[in-house]
């Protein structure tokens, strides 16, 4: 092993060096490597400083913080009670299990009466569609001098697919993401129920048809509220650049698939004026249609923060800026968590400071470019920052709309969008529809079979149902 009367490291001189060199070949060797472990251990140690300088080739395109430990265990507490499937409150078959002989030895067993229960749920192995045969009466009116019909209320006009299934395959694709391919696995080969992909688009088109009215509803139903929730995110079109437009509450979402992403298509949802409160983020389309009041996401401010200060290499003038700005934003939040412990004198005072704190940030001279370009959005939206302290039904994110465009996000991921602008149109009305059933605690699958046979044989689908409300 070569041993040497000095450490390696940065500060090795030019002696040092050569006489690591007249020790020979291993000497040499093992220096090299010693310092390479060193520097690998440096750079593991601490970030990497990005200077305009720095080629792109050594610029990551993203820098992760090593995770974090969890605050506690995983899984419920010692000594609390377990979670267990519930046994059924009712069996339909009974089977008797007994050994023959003794799994250990092979031995004879003595009989004895001892017994214990278990209990097993499954798809039966028989399961197939059921085809029902339709005899329908034609009979003379004599008023109208024609023939009529009985209708048949088990499927829409010239179908030969049920309610439920074409329910059930909808709520598969708009609410689920599943493909046209994996649906199609589902019922031809699991179901035995025989589909065709043609037939099946063709089939969604005319129920996204029949639902129109309902998807109507929800639109006048959004913009009467008081609080609306809106966001957007891109989409595909025959490969073309569409955009997702998503406005919701939390009874209902409304979705609209445009290929603009400003005015025009807003105002192919904002027919009429929004007397309430548009909660957004800072996209300039929103601003021609906000209601009487606006709320623009905090959530967006803060990690604009965030993201200047890891990629946009800021000045020195921006630690500074970025402290002020994110501390007023926490102390808004906080103090919106404190309105009930407040009296409402102190309230109003600390709502005051906050306006005043956010003014000196907005006229104080900022140097860096980057506090400049956020403070020309604080100047034109710092009416529009701290609405939730004045409206406590205004949250100071856009978490919900978020969370809502999220499903749509996951579809497209799997489809790739849509194929036509018919298919875009079935696509946003269904959408529309399923989750806003499921918001106001409707089971689709129980609820639209019902309703589509009301339409069969009225002609008409009967109003959008509201929020079940809970017995008291």
């Amino acid at each position: 092993m070569v041993m040497l009367d000095f450490s390696l490291g940065p500060n090795l001189t030019a002696e040092q060096a050569e006489r690591i060199f007249a020790l020979g070949k291993e000497a040499v060797l093992f220096a090299l490597l010693e310092q390479a472990k060193m520097l690998r251990e440096q750079q593991a140690a601490t970030p990497i400083d990005l200077t305009p300088a720095t080629p792109s080739g050594q610029t990551p395109t993203c820098l992760k913080s090593p995770p974090k430990k969890r605050r506690k265990k995983a899984g419920k507490k010692p000594g609390s009670p377990g979670g267990r499937r519930p046994q059924p409150p009712q069996f339909d078959e009974t089977k008797e299990h007994r050994a023959k002989t003794c799994p250990c030895c092979g031995g004879t067993l003595n009989r004895c009466r001892e017994t214990r229960e278990r209990y097993t749920e499954d798809i039966p192995e028989d399961l197939k569609p059921k085809v029902t045969r339709h005899v329908i009466h034609r009979d003379w009116c004599p008023s109208c001098k024609k023939h009529v019909e009985g209708k048949v209320p088990d499927a829409l006009p010239q179908s030969q697919l049920g309610h439920r299934t074409l329910v059930f395959s909808a709520w598969l694709h708009y609410v689920l993401g599943n493909t046209l391919s994996q649906i199609l696995a589902i019922f031809n080969h699991h179901l035995r129920l025989k589909l065709t992909d043609g037939g099946l688009l063709s089939m969604w088109h005319r129920l996204a048809d029949v639902l129109r009215p309902w998807h109507e509803q929800i639109r006048e139903e959004a913009l009467d509220s008081a609080v609306l929730h809106g966001d957007e995110s891109g989409w595909r079109v025959n490969g073309k650049t569409h955009w997702l437009w998503c406005f919701c509450t939390p009874d209902l979402t409304f979705y609209l698939i445009d290929r603009s992403r400003g005015s025009p298509a807003l105002e192919k949802i904002f027919r009429r004026e929004f007397a309430g409160t548009l909660v957004s983020d800072f996209w300039g389309a929103y601003n021609a249609f906000a209601g009487s009041a606006a709320q623009k996401c905090l959530s967006h401010l803060l990690r604009e923060l965030k993201h200047t200060t890891k990629y946009k290499s800021p000045g020195e003038n921006w630690p500074a800026f970025r402290k002020k700005l994110k501390r007023l934003i926490r102390d808004a939040i906080r103090l919106r968590k404190q309105h009930g412990e407040l009296a409402e004198e102190a309230f109003v005072s600390r709502r005051a400071k906050i306006h005043q704190r956010l003014q000196a940030i907005i006229e104080a001279d900022w140097q860096d470019p980057n506090a400049r370009r956020l403070i020309k959005r604080l100047k034109r939206h710092q009416h529009e920052l701290f609405t939730f302290l004045d409206q406590l039904d205004v949250p100071y994110d856009n978490n919900h709309a978020e969370r809502e465009i999220r499903p749509a996000v996951i579809m497209r991921k799997n489809s790739y969008g849509n194929r036509s602008e018919r298919g875009a149109e079935t696509q946003e009305i269904l959408m529309s529809v399923l989750r806003t059933l499921k918001q106001r605690g409707y089971e689709p699958l129980e609820l639209l079979p019902a309703m589509l046979e009301q339409y069969v044989e009225t002609g008409q689908m009967p109003p959008l149902p509201q929020k079940v409300t809970p017995c008291e």
